[in-house]
């Protein structure tokens, strides 16, 4: 069951970013748990700035074989279409690289990550909730869901890569919607962790974080904007999976026990 809020919308969006900083805190608290959790994000960040370097090389060569019927045009029209082109394929693979980071990152570091994730549901008290599932049915159920929340995030990417053609719209308020989708989706990635050993699929976990969208935007827009710094990321991931926790631990908490109606001071006499 979802706690009801009793913030005002902006004070929600404050509340998200405290669970940033609450995560970070927590893992800076238990060095070994944010030692283990460096490990998967530092494999994904060589892989992918691997693949990075040789879409930079490649991205030119693709360009052009892309775009055979401008092999006539002059100078300098030809260079102008093709630079921008190179452009645009390097920023988009770039896009996806740091909408695609936590997915991987999460699926690398599976036992990791849920190994951390148990243990701040430990220290902050209560009940520390399991799948009761083979690790391997977990990791396929993570991966899953994963490729869904991706085809949804290309989608919005590709739309927004179309509207970023717009003049004045496309320098202005594309980017900022496109770090709200980026924000949105990478929330549900990291407390998908906390909110997948509470027995709760995909469908229910969307509309748990769609019913209070600025606390999730106030925890995943500032750290998609960290992530856009590779080595910022594996630094931040750990702690960003602890925060997760605690904001799945809040969303999902039970409603507080309705306060006793104090007794009058009044009794009746009885004649």
């Amino acid at each position: 069951m979802v706690r009801a809020s009793t913030l005002t919308p902006m004070s929600d969006l404050g509340a998200g970013i405290g669970y940033v900083v609450k995560g970070q805190r927590w893992v800076l608290g238990h060095g070994k748990r944010f030692g283990l959790g460096l490990l998967p994000g530092l494999i994904t960040l060589v892989v992918y700035a691997g693949a990075l370097v040789g879409l930079g090389y490649g991205a030119d060569d693709f360009v052009a074989w892309a775009t055979p019927f401008a092999d006539d045009w002059s100078s300098p029209w030809l260079g102008l279409l093709r630079d921008t082109l190179t452009a645009l394929v390097f920023l988009f693979g770039l896009f996806l690289a740091v909408i695609t980071f936590t997915a991987v990152t999460l699926l690398v570091g599976q036992p990791f990550y849920e190994s951390l994730s148990e243990e701040v549901d430990r220290t902050e008290g209560g009940d520390v909730p399991e799948s009761g599932l083979p690790f391997w049915r977990d990791l396929w159920i993570s991966a899953r869901d994963s490729v869904r929340i991706l085809v949804r995030v290309a989608l919005y990417g590709v739309l927004l890569f179309a509207a970023g053609f717009l003049p004045v719209v496309g320098q202005t308020a594309v980017p900022v919607i496109g770090f709200c989708v980026s924000g949105y989706f990478l929330c549900e990635e990291l407390t998908a962790v906390a909110l997948q050993r509470r027995g709760m699929v995909l469908k229910d976990r969307l509309v748990l974080l769609r019913g209070r969208r600025l606390l999730v935007l106030g925890f995943g827009v500032p750290l998609a904007l960290a992530f856009l710094v590779p080595f910022v990321a594996v630094f931040l991931m750990p702690g960003a999976v602890a925060g997760a926790t605690l904001l799945a631990r809040d969303l999902t908490a039970p409603p507080p026990e309705p306060a006793p109606e104090p007794a009058s001071p009044y009794t009746l006499r009885k004649d």
